[in-house]
């Protein structure tokens, strides 16, 4: 073979080598990125419901609670301030902003509010159910009691044209906080001279009906009154994590069926098995009520127990959840 035919069939021979890597390299992709298969998880957390949030740790199938993220579907719980001083009526402001990255000013209306606040330490105190006022520039605004610690705010709207969310943020409070002691179940709980108790069983993973009962000086209470559309209206957040779980009553007033009490008949779906806290709010004589009770949610049969991860921070103030 000559000289130059030699030459000619080694540069045929790089011309392969270097065709056969480029193929494999559009095969394989870059070394680090990940493969295109594993890209629908966010997908799965768009596609999250009402007030969800996708998450690994939650069991296959089951309703994700809301709350535990400041961010969702292009929404972004954002506060004034990621810290607020303690005391009584203290000013708290924040915002919600839209895929555009401007304070959102559309809300729908849902159980006769445009946005519900929830406030509660970590350690399940101080619980507070607010209705903020909206400006014309999309600032909420309202006032808490507050003690030391770090609060989750929890806020429940809809924005106009888009699904229902729950985000999540932190407020920490400075100053000496003394955690409150662990509670056990608590089905029955006195409150205001009035006695509430909770009858049913939550499962993780199924639809679980509520009952609570109201009486008072031993009697039924018959005549409760309206409250947010409905006999009561029921908040129920997960130990460890405090995410923010859904709970539809049953019925509303007026519909030819619902009683005013004593018994007031919630739908609930958890996640997992575990301590769950629940705050039942129910309006007599003019007055709202807040009723705290404590319940366990059983596994589902032959479901492993999940482990929820504590995330208590009440001892020190948490400014991470101002926009995060």
């Amino acid at each position: 073979m000559t000289t130059a035919a030699r030459i000619v069939g080694f540069v045929a021979g790089l011309a392969a080598l270097f065709g056969l890597a480029l193929g494999l390299g559009r095969v394989v992709g870059p070394v680090g990125e990940p493969a295109a298969a594993h890209e629908p998880a966010a997908d799965h957390e768009a596609a999250a419901g009402h007030g969800t949030a996708a998450s690994s740790s939650e069991p296959t199938g089951t309703t994700v609670p809301g709350g535990l993220m400041v961010s969702q579907d292009g929404y972004t719980l954002r506060l004034a301030s990621a810290s607020a001083p303690a005391g009584h009526e203290v000013p708290v402001q924040f915002t919600v902003t839209g895929p555009d990255g401007t304070p959102v000013t559309g809300y729908e209306v849902q159980h006769e509010k445009q946005l519900h606040l929830i406030a509660v330490r970590r350690d399940f105190t101080g619980f507070q159910h607010v209705h903020p006022t909206l400006a014309a520039d999309g600032t909420w605004s309202t006032a808490l009691d507050l003690e030391p610690g770090t609060w989750r705010l929890f806020a429940d709207f809809k924005p106009s044209g888009a699904d229902a969310l729950t985000l999540g943020a932190d407020l920490g409070v400075p100053g000496a906080a003394a955690l409150a002691d662990p509670v056990s179940e608590t089905r029955t709980v006195h409150v205001d001279g009035y006695t509430v108790t909770v009858a049913g069983d939550l499962v993780a993973g199924r639809d679980a009906k509520l009952t609570l009962s109201v009486t008072k000086d031993g009697k039924p209470v018959t005549d409760l009154e309206p409250y947010l559309g409905a006999y009561g209206h029921l908040v129920a957040l997960r130990e460890g994590d405090l995410a923010y779980l859904h709970v539809h009553p049953d019925g509303e007033p007026g519909d030819g069926r619902t009683q005013p009490g004593p018994d007031v008949v919630f739908y609930a779906a958890v996640p997992s098995a575990g301590a769950y806290r629940l705050y039942l709010d129910f309006q007599h004589d003019g007055v709202v009520h807040t009723a705290p009770l404590a319940v366990t949610a059983k596994p589902a049969s032959g479901a492993v127990p999940t482990e929820v991860p504590s995330d208590d921070h009440s001892s020190a103030p948490d400014h991470s959840g101002d926009d995060h």
